[in-house]
C-alpha cells in the first residue's frame, strides 16, 4: 500500500491535493458578500494575473491544443492564435473600464448599466450556459485521466471532481480560488517546460520531428489492435481523425478564429477576475501578464503536439504510451508524451499539472456561476435585505447545486473532444456577452431592450447552429458556427437599439465613471 502510493502519480497529485487544502483552509473567512465573490478587490497584478491565466489555460490549453495539433497538425495551431488574439483585446477593451465599474458579477454590469432587472435575469441564464458549456469537458478530461491512469470509472472521476470544487470553491471563495489558481498556473507552465525540455534534450528537437512527419510514408509501426468500451480501434495512419475537430478550409477556419478571438471578452469567469484588482492600472497590468505567460503555454502546447506526431508515427514508445494514444483520443496525448519522454515520474508530475488545470478553470467557472445564483438571483430578487453572512451562506450553497448540475453535465459528454467543447463554449460567449461589453463601454446609444435582445438572439441562434446544425443547408454546417453566431449577436443589439432609442439618462454619467481617470470603486 505505502509502495502504490509512492509512485510518482499518486505522489504529485497528493501533493498538490494537500496543498489545495492548506490554501483552501488558510482562506476560510469570508466575512462579506465581497470577501467572497471578489476576494476583497485585494490581489495585485501579479497574484491577479497568474489567476487569469490560470483560470483562461484550462484543461483544452493544458491537454486539449497539444491533442488538436497531434490530431489535426499545424491546423490545430489557429486554436492558439485565436486565444492569443482574444487575451489582447479584452486587455486593450475591457480591462480597465470594467474594474473601474467594480461590481460583484457580469451580470451587475448589465444590470446597473440599464437599470434593469429583467437583463439580469436574461444575463444570469447565459452565464449559466457559458458556464455549463466550459465546465463539462474540464470534467471530461479529469474523469479520463482518473479513468486511464488511477483505473477508475468515468462516473467515479465526475462524482469525485465535482466534490473537490465544492470543498475548493464553497470553503475558500474568491481568496482561495484566486490563491490556488496561481499556484496552479506555476505547476503546469513548469511541466510543460520540463517537458520541451526532455523532448530538445533526447534529441527530438524541431527539425528532427519535422524530418519524421514529412518523410513518413506507409504504416504506423508498434500497432496493433486495441479496444475501447468494448470495441477495436483500428491503428493505422488514420488513427488521429478524431471526432469533433474542424476540417480544414479558409471559411471552417475563419468562423473559428472569429468564435475563438471575440469569445474570450465574453467569458464570465474571465470578465470576473478583473473585480478582484484595487485599480484599473492593475488590472490592465494583469491582462497583459496573462497575454505572456498564455503565450509561451500555447508555443509549447503546439510543439509537444508535433512532438506526440512524430513519436505516433515513428512507433519508438511502448505498448502501453501507444495504448493510450489510441484509446485516449485527442485528450490524453499530454500524459502519453510525458510518459514516452520520461517515464513514470514525468507522468506523475504532467497528471498533477493536468488536475491542476482542470482544477483551476472549474474553480473560476463555479465561482461565477455562484455569483449569478446567489447574487444576481437570490439577493436582487429577494423582498428582503440579506444581511451579508447571508449572501455568503447563498453563495455556499449555489456552490453545491453546481456541482450537481455540472456533474450531470460532465456524464453526458463522454467521449467527445475537450478541445472542440471548448471551442462552442467560446462562441456562446462571442455571440451574447462580447456584443453587450463591447457596445456597453464604448458605444452610448445601447439600450435595455437592445442588450436583452441581443442576448436572447445570440444565445438562441448558437445553441441551435451547435445543437441542429443538421437541419441547415451543409453551407451552413459549422462546427464552430462563430461566423455567423458572432455577427448575428452583434446587430441584434445595434438595430433593437437604434430602433427602440430609450438611451439611459445618466449613460453619461457612465461612461465618465469608466474612461475617466477617477479613482475606482472599493
Amino acid at each position: 500500500m505505502i509502495q502504490t502510493l509512492l509512485e510518482p502519480k499518486y505522489l504529485f497529485t497528493f501533493i498538490l491535493m494537500g496543498t489545495i487544502i492548506y490554501i483552501t483552509y488558510l482562506s476560510k473567512k469570508s466575512s462579506s458578500a465581497s470577501d467572497f465573490f471578489v476576494g476583497g478587490r485585494s490581489f495585485g497584478w501579479f497574484t491577479n494575473g497568474s489567476a487569469i491565466a490560470g483560470d483562461y489555460l484550462s484543461a483544452a490549453t493544458f491537454l486539449g491544443l497539444a491533442g488538436l495539433t497531434f490530431t489535426i497538425g499545424y491546423d490545430g495551431a489557429f486554436y492558439t492564435f485565436s486565444f492569443s488574439i482574444g487575451l489582447t483585446l479584452l486587455a486593450i477593451f475591457v480591462a480597465g473600464p470594467l474594474r473601474k465599474f467594480g461590481a460583484f458579477t457580469v451580470a451587475d454590469f448589465v444590470a446597473y448599466r440599464f437599470h434593469s432587472k429583467r437583463a439580469r435575469l436574461v444575463a444570469v441564464l447565459v452565464v449559466l450556459s457559458i458556464s455549463g458549456f466550459y465546465a463539462a469537458p474540464q470534467l471530461l478530461g479529469a474523469a479520463q485521466i482518473l479513468s486511464m491512469f488511477f483505473d477508475t470509472s468515468y462516473e467515479f472521476g465526475i462524482i469525485f471532481t465535482c466534490s473537490v470544487m465544492i470543498l475548493y470553491v464553497g470553503v475558500g471563495g474568491m481568496k482561495g480560488t484566486t490563491l490556488n489558481q496561481a499556484l496552479e498556473l506555476w505547476i503546469r507552465l513548469g511541466a510543460f517546460v520540463i517537458m520541451v525540455g526532455v523532448a530538445i534534450y533526447g534529441g527530438l528537437h524541431y527539425q528532427k520531428i519535422l524530418t519524421a512527419i514529412t518523410e513518413f510514408s506507409g504504416t504506423i509501426a508498434n500497432t496493433s489492435q486495441f479496444t475501447q468500451d468494448g470495441k477495436d480501434v483500428a491503428v493505422d495512419g488514420q488513427a488521429w481523425s478524431t471526432s469533433g475537430v474542424i476540417t480544414p478550409n479558409f471559411i471552417h477556419t475563419l468562423s473559428l478564429v472569429i468564435g475563438l478571438s471575440l469569445g474570450t471578452i465574453g467569458l464570465p469567469h474571465i470578465l470576473l477576475r478583473f473585480y478582484t484588482n484595487p485599480s484599473a492600472k492593475a488590472a490592465r497590468k494583469s491582462a497583459l501578464m496573462a497575454i505572456g505567460i498564455a503565450s509561451v503555454f500555447f508555443l509549447f502546447a503546439v510543439f509537444l503536439g508535433v512532438v506526440g506526431r512524430a513519436l505516433f508515427i515513428e512507433g519508438n514508445v511502448s505498448p502501453e504510451v501507444m495504448k493510450h494514444l489510441i484509446t485516449g483520443g485527442d485528450n490524453m496525448v499530454v500524459p502519453s508524451i510525458a510518459e514516452a519522454l520520461g517515464g513514470k515520474w514525468l507522468l506523475g508530475l504532467v497528471i498533477a499539472g493536468a488536475f491542476a488545470a482542470i482544477f483551476s478553470n472549474l474553480s473560476g467557472l463555479f465561482i461565477a456561476s455562484s455569483g449569478a445564483l446567489a447574487h444576481d438571483l437570490y439577493a436582487s430578487f429577494s423582498k428582503k435585505e440579506l444581511t451579508q453572512k447571508q449572501r455568503v451562506i447563498a453563495g455556499k450553497v449555489s456552490i453545491i447545486i453546481l456541482g450537481v448540475l455540472y456533474g450531470t453535465l460532465g456524464l453526458l459528454v463522454k467521449g467527445a473532444s475537450i478541445g472542440h467543447l471548448v471551442a462552442l463554449a467560446f462562441t456562446v460567449a462571442a455571440s451574447t456577452f462580447t456584443p453587450i461589453f463591447l457596445f456597453g463601454i464604448w458605444w452610448r446609444g445601447m439600450t435595455e431592450k437592445g442588450a436583452i435582445a441581443g442576448l436572447l438572439v445570440g444565445l438562441a441562434v448558437s445553441m441551435f447552429m451547435i445543437f441542429f446544425a443538421s437541419a441547415l443547408p451543409p453551407a451552413l454546417q459549422f462546427k464552430v458556427p462563430g461566423i455567423i453566431t458572432v455577427p448575428i449577436g452583434f446587430l441584434t443589439v445595434y438595430i433593437v437599439s437604434k430602433l427602440d432609442r430609450q438611451v439611459p439618462k445618466d449613460v453619461n454619467l457612465f461612461m465618465k465613471k469608466v474612461h475617466s481617470k477617477q479613482r475606482e470603486v472599493a
